[in-house]
């Protein structure tokens, strides 16, 4: 049963990455880098400054650093546990995908998915009742994660693992928040 739904998984990767074209890696190469993301984490920071204030926004801007610390070490601990291969490293698919950035670490789950899984679904349960329009925040963890099998990086069940690792831990994240938040923020 592993067997067919990790060949089901790589064969969603092939095809998956085989829609990649030369002319578009510069762009999806913008997009896996965190950093270039800047100005995106500032409109966040600015939209929670004006919902909440500047007091609850740092408190929230701790929470998000705790929550990024633990997917990203729980993530490391389970890539370092399963040691599933990157496509970019499996020498039986190599010769047949397109690899735009290579790396020598592990595949088994996606960071990128988790750490914008777990902030998106945060931010989402956080402000959901003070904007309409909040749904479109996971938009990030979708393009941000797709840029990894674009890529040649991770394998669709790699995104997906990440993507219900991340919502549970942001789902969490926002439940201890809203504890903290009563003691130190009661109304």
């Amino acid at each position: 049963m592993l067997e067919k739904i990790l060949s089901l998984d790589q064969q969603a990767f092939i095809f998956l990455n085989g829609l990649g074209s030369g002319k578009f890696d510069f762009l999806w190469l913008f997009i896996t880098k965190q950093s270039n993301w800047t100005p995106f984490f500032l409109l966040l920071l600015f939209f929670a400054y004006k919902k909440m204030g500047i007091k609850q926004t740092l408190f929230i801007v701790l929470f998000i650093a705790a929550l990024i610390t633990f997917t990203d070490q729980t993530t490391n601990l389970i890539k370092n546990a399963v040691q599933r291969l990157r496509p970019c490293n499996n020498e039986e698919i190599m010769a047949t995908i397109r690899i735009v950035k290579s790396s020598k670490t592990f595949s088994f789950f996606s960071g990128h998915a988790t750490n914008s899984m777990a902030v998106a679904t945060f931010l989402f349960l956080l402000f959901k009742s003070k904007s309409k329009y909040l749904g479109f925040l996971f938009l990030w963890p979708l393009i941000f994660a797709y840029s990894r099998i674009y890529l040649g990086l991770h394998y669709p069940l790699d995104i997906i693992s990440g993507y219900i690792f991340g919502a549970f831990s942001g789902f969490l994240c926002y439940k201890l928040f809203l504890i903290t938040q009563k003691k130190y923020f009661p109304n």
